[in-house]
């Protein structure tokens, strides 16, 4: 092995391709790119309650580098889905700018946001004017007791009011993400589905991952998604969702009363740690700083910023991005899945610094 351009290359040269291919033949065509590292919130699953050191300024891409990795990915690399994450993407200022010149760019192109909607209330509406397709937000309960106890903030009131504000403004289908604790919020699940089912929101269960910045995620203390089945199975029945997966994370499911046969909606689960379906892996990332991780789990991040601030050409953005993902690691940060297994070794990044 040796190291060139800081990503290590098996002897010889990868083949010639298009697109973001990797060794085990997927193909990235979902971009998710972080604006920014910083959030409002400390959720415990994500950061800890001191928060994280943000980075400087001019280490964070701005807004035309932004626009121009994006271009790269669409117009040379086969990207067809872009996601804005964090930390927290409203925290950046000219997010509804970025959005704006993104959608002038590339008219066609789904845009979606991720956020946990505080400040949502009054960004809703611009963000819908300037091409944003739709949004996902976090909420874990019902509650503004437990909301304060995981989030470590008392904005409940605030999220709630992001979300109708988003569905006021039309940015829908609302995708709602919810984080089940042990102990904490798992039994407010059902009542949670029960909610969005009302709203025609489509709830969605992420098992906790071991990208917490407290490191305290063990695989006997996370609620497996065997688990949230049951748990909602005490109030609906669940059964498989008709329509292809089609490389989505969530497993989706047609949920129904346990009296009758009508369909109330759909609850999809993301079983990341339980039932991983890094086999079928489309995404490919890039945060804050303009590094390309293509793994969630993936100890080698590619740099794209020097790149772009030494005046590289798009050509030789493309290759070195297209280097990055060749060397995608078969799941979980390793050639195997198992998160939780002796040989997983939890990578120094949070989710918050990594970017959904």
């Amino acid at each position: 092995m040796t190291v060139h351009l800081g990503i290590p290359q098996v002897l010889g040269n990868r083949p010639q391709f298009e697109g973001l291919k990797d060794r085990y033949g997927r193909v990235a065509t979902d971009l998710r790119v972080s604006l920014t590292d910083k959030c409002n919130l400390r959720c415990s699953y994500c950061m800890p309650a001191e928060g994280l050191p943000w980075l400087v300024k001019d280490a964070v891409l701005t807004a035309g580098e932004i626009v121009r990795l994006v271009g790269i990915g669409v117009d040379l690399l086969g990207v067809r889905e872009l996601r804005l994450t964090g930390g927290e993407p409203l925290v950046r200022a000219d997010v509804v700018d970025i959005v704006a010149a993104l959608r002038a760019a590339h008219p066609g192109l789904p845009i979606a946001l991720t956020t946990n909607a505080v400040g949502l209330d009054k960004k809703a509406a611009p963000l819908k004017a300037a091409g944003l397709t739709r949004i996902n937000i976090s909420l874990d309960t019902l509650h503004p007791e437990t909301f304060a106890r995981l989030a470590r903030r008392p904005f409940f009131d605030r999220v709630l009011a992001g979300i109708e504000a988003a569905d006021a403004a039309g940015l829908g289908p609302i995708k709602i993400n919810s984080v089940l604790m042990r102990g904490i919020n798992d039994g407010d699940a059902p009542d949670l589905l029960a909610w969005c089912l009302e709203r025609d929101y489509e709830l969605r269960f992420i098992e906790q991952m071991p990208l917490d910045a407290d490191h305290g995620w063990t695989r006997e203390g996370m609620v497996s998604a065997a688990e949230i089945r049951a748990i909602l199975g005490e109030r609906f029945r669940l059964s498989p969702d008709q329509r292809a997966r089609d490389g989505a994370p969530a497993e989706r499911f047609e949920v129904r009363g346990l009296e009758g046969d009508a369909i109330l909606g759909t609850v999809g689960i993301i079983a990341s740690v339980t039932e991983p379906f890094c086999a079928d892996c489309k995404r490919t990332r890039i945060t804050a700083e303009g590094k390309v991780m293509s793994c969630l789990f993936s100890h080698e991040e590619v740099d794209l910023r020097g790149l772009l601030r030494s005046g590289a050409g798009d050509a030789e953005i493309a290759s070195r991005w297209q280097d990055a993902m060749w060397l995608k690691p078969r799941a979980h940060g390793m050639e195997h899945t198992g998160l939780g297994a002796a040989d997983f070794v939890q990578p120094d990044r949070t989710m918050s610094a990594i970017g959904g």
